[in-house]
């Protein structure tokens, strides 16, 4: 998150769950960043920040990065996603540009939590429309992002071998 802060465009905000607020001086530095800071525990203060949000991507033309999964993965696919990201786009209007992230498993060990050189593949599909949507439509808007974003994410995460997505995920939509 913390070096996509440099590289987004102006006017792209994050949205990130609210533990890592406090992660001291990361925290710090997404909050002064402009990262949104989710409850997720309260559902309640969850949507009052997403509405707020969604009113100001509109006057302020503002575009989000979402982590659709909600947390980091090692299961080698993608986690079911949250309903929030798509909620937000069909309120705002705005079309969801999917981002996806190859696995990072090849140069992250998991179990001592570190980094070897390697390479991640990014690929940005087509933006999927919302104009028009309601809330009912979020369920196949979802769905219809998660096919595409986990068939993008196999595909890209093979290894040379030809043996499959390995740990790790890296699901984006950025809105």
């Amino acid at each position: 998150m913390m070096g996509l802060m440099e590289v987004l465009p102006r006017r792209c905000v994050q949205v990130a769950k609210r533990e890592l607020l406090f992660l001291g001086p990361v925290g710090l530095v997404m909050y002064l960043g402009g990262v949104f800071f989710i409850n997720r525990q309260r559902s309640s203060t969850a949507v009052s920040v997403m509405a707020d949000l969604s009113e100001r991507m509109v006057r302020e033309n503002l575009k989000v990065w979402i982590y659709p999964e909600g947390t980091r993965n090692t299961n080698g696919d993608l986690l079911p996603f949250k309903k929030g990201a798509f909620y937000l786009a069909i309120q705002a209007q705005v079309p969801i540009i999917p981002v996806v992230y190859s696995s990072f498993s090849s140069f992250y060990d998991i179990s001592t939590k570190l980094f070897t050189s390697g390479t991640i593949r990014v690929e940005v599909l087509d933006a999927v429309p919302t104009s028009g949507l309601t809330v009912a439509d979020v369920p196949t808007l979802l769905d219809t992002c998660h096919q595409a974003m986990r068939s993008t994410f196999l595909h890209i995460s093979k290894t040379p071998q030809g043996d499959g997505a390995a740990e790790g995920s890296g699901a984006q939509a950025a809105q």
